[in-house]
């Protein structure tokens, strides 16, 4: 079994590393932003990375979860910490960096977190809640220590796409799409979503 739980598809741990990766940066940089000292941004670059997965395996019964009995989690965290640390001014050079970044661990958060869910017999609409759950609880908790509205909690397209990319998901497991295209579409639907989101202003409609 490799890193994210999922025995027949073993390259889903190098994407659940890239997540990790993406989403703990976006963490550090908005730690950073916020002057958190160093300790803070390394705590705020895990649970960015890490607190949807925990949530997700608690829920499967897979425990422990696998951020807390894989190393190369933590390890993750901490170098993507360490780089929003000492590479803050570099990363800010990038247009909306902690959104585009936050985009980026969504769309392969909730593909990983989807094909999981499935691997372990949950029926379609579970398994895109858990997916949808895997992608957006780090950034919701990143936010909320960071004292900022998630955006989750904003007209801006976020769980909507996040749940989007879970049903191409279960969609291309229930129809027997060839080869493992589906998650290929599934993460480039939820991250051009947000990117759109972030560039034109999509969004649901607002209270008033």
């Amino acid at each position: 079994m490799d890193g994210t739980g999922v025995t027949d598809l073993p390259w889903l741990m190098y994407a659940d590393w890239l997540g990790t990766f993406v989403f703990a940066l976006s963490g550090a940089t908005m730690a950073v932003r916020n002057r958190f000292d160093i300790f803070g941004i390394m705590v705020l670059s895990f649970v960015a990375a890490s607190f949807g997965g925990i949530t997700r395996d608690v829920l499967l019964g897979d425990h422990p979860p696998v951020a807390l009995q894989n190393w190369h989690y933590i390890a993750i965290s901490c170098v993507a910490g360490l780089i929003g640390f000492f590479r803050h001014r570099w990363i800010e050079h990038f247009r909306n960096p902690v959104r585009i970044l936050d985009a980026a661990g969504l769309a392969l958060f909730v593909v990983v977190g989807t094909e999981k869910a499935l691997a372990y017999d949950i029926t379609p609409v579970p398994a895109m809640i858990l997916g949808m759950l895997s992608g957006i609880g780090g950034g919701i908790v990143r936010d909320m220590l960071a004292n900022e509205v998630p955006f989750v909690f904003r007209s801006e397209l976020y769980a909507v796409a996040a749940l989007v990319g879970a049903g191409i998901v279960v969609a291309g497991k229930y129809l027997h799409t060839p080869g493992d295209w589906h998650l290929v579409v599934a993460a480039l639907t939820v991250f051009g979503l947000r990117y759109m989101a972030i560039r034109r202003g999509w969004s649901l409609p607002s209270a008033q």
